[in-house]
């Protein structure tokens, strides 16, 4: 059965999101990292050098203020006004772009193209892959690079998933997050015309703990 997506509902709950974590926003530094785990895994390196870089599921900006003090002309779309309204105050004199906008329905208008398009649990993580995937190759230049990260499937749990959050009591707020073993990324991603691609787990810094899914691709 396919995940039945309430975009307003969906708002709802990231704006609650947003305003638990105004004050991580306002008392945080840029960082670009692509796991769960302080000075883990990759950094910024994986996107190569774009000159315009385009984040879906922006959340709090850091990644893209990180990318801004770097010189790249950042554009961060998310769900969430909240979210958009202190990014923007936050980040916005470094000269990043915040939008908010549904994702698929941003990256369907848009006339605009990017260098790197890239998602740290993020967009991706919650955004049906057969019909984002085409379209974000759709907004990258020839040679571009997109990235995403975002914890790996449980064993034999695959597919959209539901997913309350804000704990298990009170009003019932949830979304589906999409969850596949590397090989399925790898999968969506060539059917959507990327090339190069490369999907691992990246093991966590504690053994046994929970790693991270980091996927890159190329368009042609």
């Amino acid at each position: 059965m396919p995940a039945r997506h309430d975009i307003a509902a969906e708002r709802e709950l990231w704006d609650t999101f947003a305003e638990s974590t105004r004050g991580k926003v306002f008392d945080s530094e840029p960082v670009l990292c692509w796991t769960q785990y302080t000075g883990h895994g990759p950094g910024p390196e994986i996107l190569g050098t774009p000159t315009t870089a385009l984040e879906i599921g922006c959340g709090t900006g850091r990644a893209l203020a990180h990318l801004a003090q770097q010189g790249v002309k950042v554009t961060g779309v998310d769900l969430s006004p909240v979210m958009v309204e202190h990014t923007t105050e936050r980040w916005g004199p470094l000269g990043a772009r915040f939008v908010c906008a549904e994702v698929l329905d941003y990256l369907r208008d848009c006339t605009d193209t990017y260098d790197a398009v890239y998602s740290i649990f993020g967009a991706v993580w919650f955004t049906d892959p057969a019909k984002l995937l085409p379209l974000v190759a759709q907004r990258l230049n020839p040679g571009g690079v997109f990235v995403f990260s975002h914890p790996p499937a449980i064993p034999g749990a695959y597919g959209p998933q539901g997913m309350y959050k804000g704990g298990f009591a009170g009003k019932a707020m949830y979304t589906y997050r999409y969850s596949y073993t590397p090989r399925k990324w790898a999968s969506f991603l060539h059917k959507a015309g990327f090339t190069g691609l490369d999907v691992q787990i990246l093991n966590a810094p504690t053994p046994g703990h929970i790693g991270t899914l980091i996927a890159r691709a190329v368009k042609p």
